[in-house]
C-alpha cells in the first residue's frame, strides 16, 4: 500500500481523536519546555554578563593581583620594582589600588539590598592618572576629598534613595573600624554597574588607610607603550616578578582579554550548574513522560486492532503499519515540541523577571536556535522512543483479527521472564544499596546511586507482577465499604497489570524523588537541632543578614560595651595551604570554645595555645596527625607558619573541623584581610538575665547594619527556615512531573473507558446507576495512584537511608525519616487519582447502554 495512503491515516487517525492527541501532547510538553527553559535562560543570562565583562578593564593591557582571593594583594615593594623597569618592561601607565567588601546603609538606614552582587570599596583615582575603568566618570558632584566623603555609583544610588549631599553610615568589611558616617559628594557611572551592585570610592589616603597596612596593594594595572603588546607585557611583567613558580602560586598575571574572560568562565560555572538542575528535572518530566507516551500508543494500538488489521488485508505491510504508528508518534512529538518551546520560552521570561528583581542583569529574553531544535529534537525522539514498541506490535496485528470483536491488548500475558529479571536486578540494587550504606564518602554514595538506579529499573521490570497482589491486597480491604462497585473497580484495576504498573510508575518516580530529598533535608535538620541542642551553652549567636563574615570590630564592642556580657567569643576564618592544597581552620578569639559548646575531647585540650592547632577525628585520620606533631602551614603571602597539634576532638558540627590558636591566627591572615567569621558566640554573667542580654547586644551593635541576634531555637529555626525554601523550590519543580503524571492517570482512564464501552454499556442496561460508574472509575483511579505512591515511598526510603548514611562525612549524623510527609503523600495520592478520575468517570458515567451494546 502506498506511503501516501498510510499518512493519510494516520492525520486522519490523530484528527478523529482530537482529546486524545492533546492527553498525549502533554506528556510531552512539560519535559520539552524545562529543556527549552533551561537553554533560554542560562543564554539570556550568559548574553547579559558577557556583554557587561567586554567592558571591563577597558584599556588595561597587563593586571597583577593576589592568587588567592583571601591573600593581601601585591606587595608595594614589588610595585615600585615594576614602576622603576616602566620603561624597560614596556609599561606606559601603571596604577595601583586597594579596597574591600563594605555595606552601606540606605536613605531609612537599612543595608542596601545587592541581591548578591558585589558591594565594594575602592580608592578614587583622577582621569589623568587612571587607566580603563579604574577612571570613575562622574555623572553628579564631584571627587571625595575628604575622610568623610564617598562617590557612589548612580544605579546603586537611584536604588537607596541617596543623592549628593546625603549622609549614610558605611560598615567595612575588613579591618578594626567602627561605622563610618559619610556624605555621598559624588555619583559615577560605572561601565561594570549591573544589578545590585554597590560601589563606593574613597579619596587615596582613606582607601588605604582602611584597606591597606602600607606593604600590599589589591589591584595593580598596566597599559603598554605603543608597540608593545598585551602578550608581550604580561610575559615580561611575569618574568620581572621573580621565579616563575612562586609567582604563579602568589600572583595571577593577565592580560585584560584573559581577565575579561575569567570573569566571564566564573559566571558560566554559576550557569552550569543552574542549567544542570534544570535539565536534570526536565530529564525527570521526559522519563515519566515517556511510560504515559507508551501507555498511550499501546492503547491506541489495542483500540485499533480491526482498523490495522483491515490495513493489513487490502494490501498493507507490516512496515506500513508500523511507519504509519511512528508517524503519529512522530506529529505527536513535533507539536509537544513547539507547545514546550512556548511554554519554555515563558518559564524562563518569569524566571528572568525574577532574577532582574533581585540584581541580575538582562538585556531581554534570548531565544537561540540551540533552544528551538533542542526542544523539538528532544520532543520527537523521546516520543518516537516511547512509541517504538506499540509500533512493532501494530504491525505483527494479523488481518484474521479484522473479524474479531476483542480490542484486548496484546502482550498482557505472562510475566515470568520479567518478573524474574526484575528480582535478579531488585537482588543486586539491594546488594549495592547495603554496602553503598555501610560507607561513608563520595565513594560509597556513588554506590548507592547504582543501587537507586537497579532499584529503579528492578521496580520499573517488577511493578506489573507486583500490581496484582499489593492493589488486589488493599484493594479487598477498601472495596467492602462499596459493595459490588468496589470489587469491580479492584478487577479493572489488576485486569491488565502491564498498564496499571506503567499508569503508577509516573507517581511512584515523582514520590520517590520527594521522600528522598525529604529524608536528606529531615536529616539535616535534625542534625543541625540535636547539635545546638546538645553542643550549645551560648545564650546569643551572632551571625550576619546577608551570610557574609562580620566586621571584626564587632566582637570588641559587645566585650566592651556589654555590662552583662560575660563571655564573648568570635571565629574568624584563616585559609591556608598545607602540602599545596587549601587547608581552612577558624580561631577562637577571646577565649576557649569550651565556654560556649560542649565538645568531647579525645586527646590534649580545646584551650589552644597561639602557635597551636586543635582538630578533629576526621581530620586528624586524613591528614595522619597525632598529638604532638609539628605541622607547617603556608600562608597566602607565602610565608611558613609552624604550629603543633595539641588537641584532637570528636567531630562537631558546632565548632567546625579545625581550630588554630591566635597568634597563628594573625600570622596567616593579615590585618587588611581579616575578617570575623559566623558565629560570634555570647554567653552572659551568671544570674544575667537573657532578654535583658538581648537589649543591650542590639543596642551596641544596630551601628553595624547587618548584625542578627539569635537564641539557640531561632538559630535552628533559622536552618530549618533555609533547608524548608530549598525543598520547597525542589519540590516545586518536582510538583510539574507529577503533573504528568495526573494526565497520565486522565489519558489511561479515559482511553479505558473508550475500549470498555459495551462493557460499561452493558452493566448500564443491566442496573448499574451513573453514580455507580462514576463512583468505580474513582475507585480504580484511586487504586492505581495509592500502588504507585507504595512504591515510591517504599523505593524512596530504600533509597535515602543508605544515601543519609553516606552523607555521614559531610555532617548528617542520623536519618530522620519525614513520617508526616510520607503519610501526607499517601493520602495526597488518593485525591490525585480521584481528581485524575473525574473527567473519564463523568463520561463513562455517560455511556448509553443500547448504543455501547450494538456498536460493532
Amino acid at each position: 500500500m502506498g506511503s501516501s495512503v498510510m499518512r493519510r491515516v494516520s492525520v486522519r487517525s490523530l484528527s478523529s481523536h482530537k482529546l486524545r492527541l492533546v492527553l498525549t501532547v502533554f506528556s510531552v510538553v512539560l519535559g520539552t519546555s524545562f529543556v527549552a527553559a533551561a537553554l533560554i535562560f542560562t543564554s539570556t543570562v550568559s548574553q547579559a554578563f558577557n556583554s557587561i565583562f567586554d567592558s571591563a578593564a577597558r584599556g588595561v593591557a597587563v593586571e597583577v593581583t593576589a592568587a588567592e582571593s583571601d591573600a593581601p594583594g601585591v606587595p608595594v615593594e614589588l610595585v615600585d620594582e615594576l614602576r622603576n623597569k616602566k620603561d624597560e618592561l614596556g609599561i606606559d601607565r601603571l596604577v595601583e589600588n586597594v579596597g574591600g567588601p563594605v555595606t552601606v546603609a540606605d536613605s531609612s538606614g537599612k543595608p542596601i539590598q545587592t541581591g548578591g552582587a558585589p558591594s565594594v570599596a575602592s580608592a578614587y583615582l583622577p582621569p589623568d592618572r587612571a587607566i580603563g575603568d579604574s577612571a570613575n566618570t562622574i555623572v553628579d558632584g564631584r571627587a571625595p576629598a575628604h575622610a568623610d566623603e564617598i562617590l557612589i555609583n548612580n544605579d546603586a544610588a537611584e536604588k537607596a534613595g541617596l543623592h549628593v549631599g546625603s549622609t549614610t553610615t558605611v560598615v567595612l568589611g575588613t579591618g578594626v573600624s567602627d561605622p563610618l558616617q559619610v556624605t555621598v559628594v559624588g555619583l559615577t557611572d560605572m561601565p561594570t554597574s549591573t544589578g545590585g551592585f554597590v560601589g563606593i570610592a574613597f579619596d587615596e589616603e582613606t582607601a588605604n588607610q582602611y584597606f591597606s597596612d602600607g606593604e600590599y596593594v589589591s589591584v595593580v594595572d598596566m597599559s603598554a607603550k605603543p608597540g608593545v603588546s598585551d602578550t608581550q607585557l604580561r610575559d615580561a611583567v611575569h618574568a620581572a616578578l621573580g621565579d616563575a613558580k612562586t609567582v604563579d602560586d602568589l600572583y595571577k598575571v593577565r592580560t585584560g582579554d584573559q581577565v575579561r574572560e575569567d570573569q566571564k568562565a566564573q559566571v558560566g560555572e554559576f550557569l552550569t550548574i543552574i542549567q544542570a538542575v534544570f535539565l536534570a528535572f526536565a530529564a525527570i518530566g521526559l522519563l515519566v513522560g515517556t511510560f504515559i507516551i507508551y501507555n498511550t500508543f499501546s492503547m491506541i494500538v489495542a483500540q485499533r486492532n480491526k482498523e490495522l488489521a483491515l490495513l493489513r488485508a487490502i494490501g498493507a505491510s507490516r512496515k506500513d503499519v508500523s511507519r504509519s504508528v511512528l508517524l503519529e508518534a512522530s506529529i505527536v512529538g513535533v507539536i509537544g515540541g513547539l507547545v514546550g518551546l512556548g511554554l519554555g520560552i515563558g518559564i524562563a521570561a518569569a524566571l528572568l523577571a525574577f532574577t532582574e528583581s533581585q540584581g541580575l542583569p538582562s538585556n531581554g529574553i534570548q531565544i537561540g536556535a540551540t533552544a528551538v531544535i533542542a526542544a523539538l529534537l528532544v520532543g520527537v525522539v523521546v516520543t518516537m522512543l516511547s512509541a517504538w514498541i506499540p509500533a512493532r506490535r501494530a504491525s505483527r496485528i494479523p488481518p484474521v483479527e479484522a473479524m474479531r470483536a476483542s480490542t484486548v491488548e496484546p502482550g498482557a500475558g505472562s510475566l515470568r521472564k520479567r518478573t524474574l529479571a526484575a528480582a535478579i536486578v531488585g537482588v543486586l540494587g539491594v546488594l549495592a544499596l547495603v554496602v553503598g550504606g555501610l560507607g561513608e564518602g563520595t565513594g560509597p554514595a556513588l554506590i548507592v546511586g547504582l543501587g537507586a538506579l537497579l532499584a529503579v529499573i528492578a521496580v520499573v521490570l517488577g511493578a506489573p507482577a507486583l500490581s496484582q497482589p499489593i492493589v488486589g491486597g488493599f484493594g479487598a480491604v477498601f472495596a467492602k465499604p462499596f459493595g459490588t462497585v468496589g470489587r469491580l473497580a479492584r478487577t479493572n484495576a489488576v485486569r491488565n497489570p502491564r498498564r496499571s504498573a506503567a499508569t503508577a510508575f509516573a507517581l511512584t518516580l515523582g514520590l520517590m524523588l520527594v521522600v528522598v530529598i525529604g529524608t536528606i533535608g529531615t536529616s539535616f535538620k535534625g542534625t543541625v537541632n540535636d547539635a545546638v541542642d546538645k553542643g550549645v551553652t551560648a545564650d546569643f549567636i551572632m551571625s550576619s543578614t546577608n551570610n557574609g563574615p562580620l566586621p571584626i570590630g564587632i566582637a570588641d564592642t559587645v566585650r566592651e560595651k556589654v555590662p552583662d556580657a560575660g563571655v564573648v567569643i568570635s571565629q574568624a576564618v584563616a585559609t591556608a595551604k598545607l602540602d599545596d592544597k587549601p587547608f581552612w581552620m577558624t580561631a577562637a578569639l577571646g577565649g576557649s570554645l569550651n565556654d560556649v559548646a560542649v565538645i568531647k575531647t579525645e586527646q590534649g585540650s580545646l584551650d589552644v595555645p597561639g602557635d597551636g592547632l586543635a582538630v578533629d577525628e576526621s581530620t586528624a585520620r586524613d591528614q595522619g596527625f597525632e598529638l604532638g606533631d609539628k605541622v607547617s602551614l603556608t600562608a597566602l603571602t607565602g610565608d611558613v607558619v609552624p604550629v603543633t597539634i595539641t588537641g584532637i576532638y570528636e567531630d562537631s558540627e558546632v565548632i567546625g573541623p579545625r581550630i588554630v590558636g591566635a597568634d597563628a591566627y594573625r600570622k596567616l591572615v593579615p590585618v587588611e584581610t581579616m575578617r570575623q567569621a559566623v558565629p560570634i558566640w555570647v554567653k552572659g554573667k551568671p544570674g544575667t538575665d537573657v532578654d535583658e542580654l538581648r537589649s543591650q547586644i542590639e543596642d551596641v551593635t544596630k551601628q553595624y547594619l547587618v548584625v542578627q541576634i539569635q537564641d539557640r531555637e531561632e538559630f535552628k529555626n533559622s536552618v530549618s527556615s533555609t533547608v524548608d525554601q530549598m525543598l520547597v523550590t525542589l519540590y516545586a519543580l518536582l510538583a510539574l512531573s507529577l503533573a504528568i503524571a495526573v494526565l497520565g492517570i486522565v489519558n489511561t482512564l479515559a482511553l479505558s473507558v473508550v475500549e470498555r464501552k459495551k462493557e460499561i454499556g452493558m452493566l448500564r442496561a443491566v442496573g448499574m446507576a451513573r453514580s455507580q460508574v462514576r463512583r468505580s472509575i474513582y475507585l480504580e483511579s484511586t487504586y492505581i495512584a495509592v500502588f504507585g505512591a507504595l512504591l515510591g515511598v517504599v523505593l524512596g526510603l530504600a533509597i535515602a537511608i543508605p544515601l543519609v548514611r553516606t552523607l555521614a562525612y559531610w555532617g548528617l549524623d542520623a536519618v530522620v525519616i519525614p513520617w508526616t510527609l510520607i503519610g501526607g503523600t499517601l493520602v495526597g495520592a488518593a485525591v490525585v487519582g480521584v481528581i485524575a478520575a473525574l473527567w473519564p468517570a463523568v463520561t463513562a458515567a455517560r455511556t448509553r447502554p443500547l448504543e455501547a451494546i450494538v456498536e460493532s
